[in-house]
């Protein structure tokens, strides 16, 4: 059951906005930013909320290594395919107006891709696939991120958590969306568990000695310092396939960086050899396909969702109440929350409040009618 108090979507929207324009973020863009952070929240990954809003984006502007004002420049391209620079500007900026173009290339010519390097974090990567899936499509994306998994057979956090999503229409009311890192834990979910003074579950995290950690707070700063790495997809080594999540991550890397030419693995530290801060310069991919150059978008909605249904009736272990499949868990946690809120913990209701009174913002949340 949810302890935590709620904050309402409008005014959650609203603050979010306003302290990104009081960061010199103009207002189209903070909009979508808050946009995408919030989502996060709706589908209950809470990994890349409001739990994220000022750690990695307000306090990288403050830092310089993100640019609140997005410079745009398309570098190339064709009927089907861009490729982008974003400038170190705001990866979630740069993601969407790169969608809202493949999303129309592919209206016309049934497949189009597109790639941008030089950006930064991009919130979550069901965001931008969501996008396609709105318009009728099939959407694909992944980034690269700073190193913290380490391959198979490997102590050093070398390639980033590397999502690989896949958003698809179905005829039911929410559509396929698998949106997962190819790390068993992501970055955010570590910070989420220190934040809220919870361990780490054991087997997620490797030591240079072979070990596992679970305090939350000494594995983000181990981390940092490349004394401890994720896992991949599968675990250590190669007897619980371990080697299949390091597959894909490598995959992810390669899609991030090489389709532009970018940078990857160590160069995406965020850090200069002496310890200063840089430019993060991510990659991120994008591919969308057009169901009705195919079979059609009614038989693609159809057949995926037959698909769904067939693998939620099938029989289920003991003691299991349902089977789900990808993205329901998601649409089911914004049935939960939608007349709610935003649950939020101690350490962003002190965030929020912080924020509001360093910018002398007129805003009061229901939080803080609860303690008096």
């Amino acid at each position: 059951m949810e302890t935590r108090p709620y904050v309402d979507w409008e005014t959650m929207n609203s603050f979010m906005i306003d302290v990104f324009k009081a960061y010199g973020v103009p207002e189209e863009d903070a909009a979508i930013c808050t946009d995408v952070l919030l989502e996060s929240d709706r589908r209950g990954i809470e990994s890349h909320g409001c739990n994220r809003f000022k750690p990695i984006y307000l306090d990288r502007i403050e830092n310089g290594t993100l640019l609140p004002v997005t410079k745009l420049d398309i570098v190339k391209e064709t009927p089907t395919t861009v490729v982008m620079d974003a400038n170190n500007g705001m990866g979630m900026v740069a993601s969407w107006h790169m969608m809202k173009m493949l999303i129309e290339k592919a209206s016309k010519y049934g497949m189009a891709g597109g790639t941008i390097y030089n950006s930064t974090h991009y919130g979550i990567a069901g965001y931008w696939t969501t996008m396609a899936e709105k318009a009728g499509m099939i959407g694909i994306s992944g980034t690269n991120a700073r190193p913290s998994v380490a391959p198979t057979f490997g102590v050093e956090p070398m390639m980033g958590t590397n999502p690989l999503t896949f958003t698809m229409p179905t005829d039911e009311e929410f559509p396929v969306n698998f949106d997962c890192a190819t790390s068993i834990v992501q970055n955010g979910k570590i910070e989420f568990y220190e934040r809220n003074g919870e361990p780490t579950p054991a087997g997620l995290v490797v030591t240079e000695d072979g070990n596992t950690l679970t305090d939350s707070g000494t594995i983000l700063r181990e981390m940092r310092a490349g004394h401890c790495a994720l896992l991949p997809i599968g675990g250590l080594g190669e007897k619980t396939g371990g080697y299949k999540g390091y597959g894909f991550t490598m995959i992810v890397e390669i899609l991030s960086a090489a389709l532009a030419g970018g940078p990857f693995m160590k160069e995406l530290s965020g850090k200069n050899p002496d310890g200063t801060n840089r430019m993060y310069r991510l990659g991120h991919f994008f591919f969308v396909i057009n169901p009705e150059f195919f079979g059609g978008l009614d038989v693609f909605k159809k057949t995926a969702g037959d698909i769904c249904r067939t693998l939620r009736e099938s029989r289920k272990a003991p003691g299991a109440e349902r089977i789900y499949t990808a993205g329901e868990k998601e649409w089911l946690a914004w049935q939960e929350r939608k007349d709610k809120g935003v649950p939020v913990g101690e350490a962003i209701q002190k965030e929020l409040t912080g924020l509001r009174d360093r910018f002398h913002l007129p805003y009061r949340f229901s939080f803080e009618e609860d303690t008096e």
